[in-house]
């Protein structure tokens, strides 16, 4: 599967963000910092709700 970017909002402060599907790292709420992703050796595991896959 090819990678790609999701948008996300976050479950505590509503904001949508763009994240990428496969991150290195955790990826924080650009607002409140809550985690949205975390890595897990591929795949991301999404903490807050996917909106759309983008191409």
């Amino acid at each position: 599967m090819a990678s790609k970017f999701i948008k996300v909002r976050c479950a505590k402060c509503k904001n949508e963000q763009i994240i990428f599907s496969k991150p290195a790292n955790k990826v924080p709420c650009l607002v409140c910092e809550k985690p949205l992703a975390e890595p897990s050796g591929g795949k991301a595991n999404v903490v807050g709700r996917v909106l759309d896959i983008l191409e």
